[in-house]
């Protein structure tokens, strides 16, 4: 089969399109014939060995994919030779075909396109996880997303409109704004460009605090880091749940007197361990975001589409933070 493999550390110039072996499914595992996956952050970090996983080279990237499934291995009951299904493998889902924990994949509704599928487990996951299980959002709060119309903060935004939120979008452009209001967001905030003085700071808080009044934002969704945080963390409110979820511009210094002076929690958010405890956890997030998802709750946005000799150009989008919603790289 056809393979995107990271054969040394480097950036996305590093990646070669290669001839590999098919897999072969172990105990426990499905084969699925890969139809497209998703882009990532995390791709960009795991082929530089800056991710917290390191995986043995060369390796495929590619933590997310739709497809269909092609082979069963033993001890596999839940799924079937041709099922369609989508899941989440950290690395591994540029290729036409991926052998996987069958416990990592669910099926997937007849009408949900593979495109869309494949941008979708990843992603919303996340962003559910993050506010149902870490942030306990309810009904009626303020839940301010930051980078909120990339692949997590889009979706945060849906999920937090679907759990009854007051939605806050904070992007960087007005196209951006766009996309976030055309998904649900009650209010959209277009915050300055870093790096930031202590003046500066205090204005981008300023800015986000009036746009989550009366009391500031219950819950902050940051996936971005930076100095975005320290601004977002000066907005929250009382008694509020800092979510970090991600850091693509870069890990925050952030003064924890801010934590004692709101009396809030800052709450760390890594989905893929969570499910790592669990197989139950998958199933039931996948359950309720996919009815949301097929009653128009969720849409899932795809700005840019590759095939995977082009994979490399899509990390790289990624990387540049040139990337709107979801980019897929189309396998078959």
């Amino acid at each position: 089969m056809k393979a995107i493999m990271s054969r040394s550390i480097g950036g996305p110039e590093t990646l070669v399109l290669d001839e590999v072996e098919d897999p072969v499914p172990a105990a426990g595992q499905i084969v699925v014939r890969v139809k497209a996956t998703g882009v990532n952050f995390p791709d960009t970090l795991i082929i530089e060995d800056k991710y917290q996983f390191r995986p043995k080279r060369p390796f495929s990237p590619g933590a997310e994919f739709s497809g269909v499934v092609e082979a069963i291995g033993s001890d596999v009951c839940a799924l079937q030779l041709g099922d369609r299904v989508m899941g989440f493998c950290r690395w591994g889902s540029m290729a036409q075909k991926i052998a996987v924990d069958a416990s990592r994949c669910v099926v997937i509704p007849d009408k949900m396109p593979f495109d869309e599928a494949s941008a979708f487990i990843l992603t919303y996951g996340t962003s559910y996880y993050a506010l149902k299980e870490r942030g306990a959002l309810r009904k009626n709060e303020t839940l301010l997303v930051l980078g909120a119309a990339g692949g997590v903060g889009l979706a945060a935004v849906q999920i937090g409109k679907a759990m009854g939120a007051r939605v806050v979008a904070a992007v960087s452009t007005t196209d951006k704004a766009t996309l976030a209001r055309e998904h649900g967001a009650d209010r959209v905030v277009t915050y300055p460009t870093p790096p930031f003085d202590s003046s500066s700071r205090r204005d981008a808080a300023r800015l986000l605090k009036e746009a989550c009044d009366p009391d500031g934002a219950h819950v902050v969704c940051d996936a971005v880091g930076g100095d975005y945080s320290e601004a977002a963390l000066r907005a929250i409110a009382w008694d509020g749940r800092f979510l970090v979820v991600g850091f693509a511009a870069g890990i925050p210094r952030v003064p924890l007197n801010l934590g004692l002076l709101k009396s809030c929690q800052i709450i760390g958010v890594f989905w893929g361990p969570w499910l790592d405890r669990s197989a139950a956890h998958l199933r039931r997030t996948a359950a309720e975001l996919l009815e949301w998802y097929q009653s128009g709750k969720l849409r899932v946005h795809i700005s840019a589409r590759y095939p995977l000799a082009q994979a490399g150009d899509a990390i790289a989008q990624m990387a540049a933070r040139k990337a709107v919603g979801k980019i897929v790289v189309n396998i078959d």
